[in-house]
């Protein structure tokens, strides 16, 4: 592959993936509302779903879904329904709990296996990670190159999940930390846990609407 070729586009992705957007906004949410150890998972696991993008548009999905373009509004009223229905859930169980017992609680952080899962579900159904392989990988990808074109593919998506768990990390800890600086009381863990859920219904909206 040209290495010319490989630098622009590292240039164009990390100025992508430094823009705040959706995914900032889920990673910033976890990191508020759970802390360090639950941001940095959620960074794992929106990583990984974009690992599995890259692997299916390698594999020619990408040309398939270009041929149906009705899937992607799908897919983007999926994953909308999906944040709304993690930020409802989290706002129930502090309506619910009501006292400082249950207002820790909705703070403290979930398993591992569950945030991975959650926000590997997430980058899976965000449609904004389908349309970099539908319109901005081909623009890198030539066939004339001795590297085959699902190669070439690959590797431009190698490089765009690099540059998110870097930026992600970034977010992620800041967030924690501002998070951590923050807590320390039930009324601050509610507080937090509240905005956690307002940053998912937030993504979930910009989501439905792009």
């Amino acid at each position: 592959m040209d290495p010319h070729a490989l630098l622009l586009f590292l240039g164009v992705d990390l100025l992508l993936v430094c823009t705040p957007g959706p995914d900032w906004l889920y990673i910033a949410a976890r990191g508020l509302g759970q802390g360090r150890r639950a941001a940095l998972t959620a960074v794992a696991g929106v990583c990984a779903g974009y690992t599995v993008h890259t692997l299916l548009s390698a594999a020619g999905l990408a040309a398939a879904l270009r041929a149906l373009p009705a899937l992607l509004p799908a897919l983007r009223l999926a994953g909308a329904g999906y944040l709304a229905f993690l930020a409802v859930t989290l706002l129930l169980a502090l309506r619910r709990g009501g006292g400082t017992d249950a207002a820790l609680a909705a703070a403290r952080p979930q398993p591992a296996r569950t945030v991975l899962r959650q926000s590997l579900l997430t980058a899976l159904l965000n449609p904004k990670g389908l349309l970099l392989y539908l319109s901005l990988v081909p623009q890198f990808v030539s066939p004339d190159a001795t590297l085959p074109v699902g190669g070439q593919v690959a590797a431009l998506g190698a490089v765009n999940v690099l540059c998110c768990a870097a930026v992600y990390s970034a977010v992620a800890l800041t967030t924690a930390r501002l998070a951590g600086r923050l807590n320390g009381t039930p009324t601050a863990a509610r507080r937090l846990s509240a905005v956690s859920a307002v940053l998912l219904l937030a993504v979930a909206g910009v989501t439905a609407t792009t």
